[in-house]
């Protein structure tokens, strides 16, 4: 929830300028202290360069600023207390594109960001009343160069067009693994479809009205299991989730009518049952998640994961390596108190944050957690958002966690944002963290450098499909530029398990040692990144294995590994299919099939669930066996997986159909 804060500081020598209320005839200003009375100009700014939550931004402020030398500047309104944003672009009115900007990386939602800039060039600069349109002061002031760390990449800015004006995504909307351009409306969803060679292609769907809007989060997954990614929308008031239909060319709105003050959304298989739910942190009440019955349909449920209010940033995570996801949330507010929540695996999910160090009041909206030491098991740095410290704390491998913050390079780092995320953005085979407004690289021994110089955070994922993960602000995509390190993609189609395979993890080992990787839907404050499985590979040209481990407990191991290409995992079509572990034995018959095929095992099969489903985890047949029979007639020539329930359980057989 945005607060402002009532701090009254008192400010001598400002210098007081009245701000022009459009692009053509913006104020000029330079080094020093400037005041704005209000934002009341009707020319919004457009595009968005930072903080892209508010699709429409009615007024603005504008200015211009242009140095007689080379330098580097700040634009920073930290003394004035006031929630703000700016834009900052280069190019003439009318066709401005994106240079730098700032929501909420100061604290109490102030905004500061440093940028290089070319003498003699203007650039403009806007203040939009996204949150506030009360008076501030804001600060422009020389700062040294900053000499990036080693290992550190460039990113070009490069405006997105199509429509893409608000994207809170870039996560594959259609099943071909490529990350797509995702901008929900509140009666349309903006899609950039990527193709080959990074091309980006405009389609934009109408929906009917959502009664909640993505304005905090926003979060992506095949609910249904029809190979289509659906999304879900959290907002002030409650939750609407968009279900793409069984061809990805249209969307159905479906909104609960549960007041839920929502913030970080996730899609997590919390029951392993090989269906994907849904969670919301509720602002104001106990957290809720929304069950789903196997046919795509959700049950809204509240209160077994977080009973109290503040609750902004979840994240789903096997911190315990049990093969199930524990949910950690981030918190401020009301009670500001975080919690980890242990899920036992039989419904039962537990609080153990006290017990293991994690239960801080220290004001955060959100966690990066990964291997941070290529160990085996899940680290987590706990950005601050509005308080004066970080947490990082390093995994013990035994389920408790050691604080190691002191000498990390956060314990001196005092930058503070609502985002904050874990990836490997230099290839080197080791996860960095963004946030804070910098990018921190990892030094491989727990010790990260900050390049300040880098972009902010948002949606993360590869744009253009080359192995370097690239980062969406605003109407911008700031493309990655790469170096000279290899890298592996992993993408994956959950039979058993969720089509997505989210929950899932994976592990790549080449000379580096061995790197994991969980896929999530949902990590950060409110973006929705890439459900594939990125690694760096540093110098090393050759993997030497691929492990998947599935929600469903089956592993696929992948020894024939192509470097600096995608590798699809398929759940259990590469390796065959193991039973689900209920001690049922299932055959089927004739194995290819024809038009019927039998089904053979310890007991007869009477009103059991099944599920038939395709080598991409698409579900093509779902149903109750009736007798020990099932018509596939209407199947195309392939490889299927039968998956039928049994006592709670799950066994599954693998055949064809000629």
């Amino acid at each position: 929830m945005k607060r402002t804060s009532l701090v009254l500081i008192a400010f001598c020598s400002l210098l007081v300028a009245k701000a022009q209320n459009s692009c053509s005839t913006a104020l000029s200003v330079g080094i020093g202290s400037h005041i704005v009375s209000g934002i009341d100009g009707p020319e919004a700014a457009n595009p968005l360069c930072a903080g892209s939550e508010l699709a429409q931004i009615p007024m603005a402020e504008w200015y211009t600023y242009t140095s007689p030398v080379g330098t580097r500047v700040n634009i920073s309104t930290v003394l004035s207390g006031v929630d703000t944003r700016f834009h900052v672009y280069r190019g003439t009115c009318g066709a401005l594109i994106c240079y730098a900007g700032d929501d909420d990386s100061g604290p109490y939602f102030t905004s500061t960001a440093s940028f290089d800039v070319t003498a003699d060039v203007t650039y403009t600069i806007a203040f939009d009343n996204g949150w506030s349109s009360s008076g501030f002061t804001f600060v422009i002031s020389e700062v040294a160069p900053v000499v990036p760390p080693q290992g550190t990449v460039l990113f070009t800015a490069v405006p997105l067009g199509g429509g893409a004006n608000n994207p809170y995504g870039l996560v594959d909307m259609n099943g071909d693994h490529l990350d797509d351009v995702v901008s929900p409306g509140t009666t349309n969803i903006n899609v950039l479809r990527q193709g080959p060679g990074g091309s980006l292609t405009p389609f934009n769907y109408t929906t009917t009205p959502a009664d909640h809007t993505a304005s905090w989060s926003m979060a992506a997954g095949d609910l249904d299991g029809n190979g289509f990614n659906d999304l879900q929308y959290g907002a002030g008031q409650g939750v609407t989730f968009m279900m793409a239909n069984d061809d990805g060319t249209g969307f159905t709105e479906v909104s609960f009518a549960q007041y839920v003050f929502s913030q970080r959304g996730n899609m997590v298989d919390i029951n392993n049952d090989g269906n994907l739910d849904a969670f919301m942190c509720h602002d104001v009440d106990a957290n809720v998640s929304f069950m789903n019955d196997g046919a795509g349909n959700l049950m809204f449920a509240q209160g077994l994961f977080g009973t109290t209010c503040g609750n902004y940033g979840s994240i789903w995570v096997d911190y315990d390596n049990d093969g199930d996801m524990d949910c950690f949330v981030a918190k401020c507010g009301c009670d500001p108190v975080d919690l980890l929540i242990r899920n036992d695996g039989n419904g039962v999910y537990t609080n153990v944050a006290p017990a293991l160090g994690l239960a801080d009041g220290h004001q955060s909206w959100s966690s990066a957690w990964g291997d941070f030491d290529n160990d085996g098991d899940q680290d987590v740095l706990i950005g601050s958002s509005s308080s004066n410290s970080h947490k990082l704390m390093r995994n013990n491998g035994d389920a408790t966690f050691t604080n190691v913050t002191a000498g990390s390079g956060f314990d001196l780092f005092g930058g503070q944002s609502i985002e904050w995320n874990s990836r490997d953005f230099n290839n080197d085979g080791y996860l960095d963290v963004i946030g804070g407004g910098a990018l921190h690289y990892n030094n491989g021994d727990f010790t990260f450098s900050s390049d300040l110089s880098a972009p902010g955070n948002g949606p993360i994922g590869d744009i253009n499909n080359d192995g370097f993960l690239d980062i969406l602000i605003g109407s911008t995509a700031y493309r990655n530029s790469g170096n000279d390190n290899n890298h592996l993609t992993v993408t994956l189609n959950g039979v058993i398990s969720n089509t997505n395979g989210i929950g899932a993890r994976v592990l790549v080992t080449s000379a580096l040692g061995t790197q994991t990787r969980e896929i999530r839907s949902g990590d950060g404050f409110r973006y929705m990144s890439s459900l594939n499985a990125h690694f760096g590979l540093g110098a090393d040209t050759e993997v030497l294995e691929v492990e998947v481990r599935w929600p469903s407990g089956h592993v696929d191991v992948f020894t024939d590994v192509v470097i600096n290409e995608p590798l699809n995992a398929v759940e259990g079509i590469s390796t065959g299919v193991t039973a689900g572990g209920v001690g049922d034995i299932l055959g089927v018959y004739p194995n290819p099939a024809t038009d019927v095929i039998t089904l053979k095992g310890n007991k007869p099969f009477l009103n059991n669930r099944f599920r038939v489903s395709d080598v991409t985890g698409k579900h093509v047949l779902e149903g109750s066996l009736l007798n020990n029979q099932l018509d596939v007639a209407g199947l195309t020539s392939g490889v299927y997986v039968l998956s039928v329930t049994v006592d709670g359980g799950s066994i599954q057989q693998r055949f064809s159909k000629q």
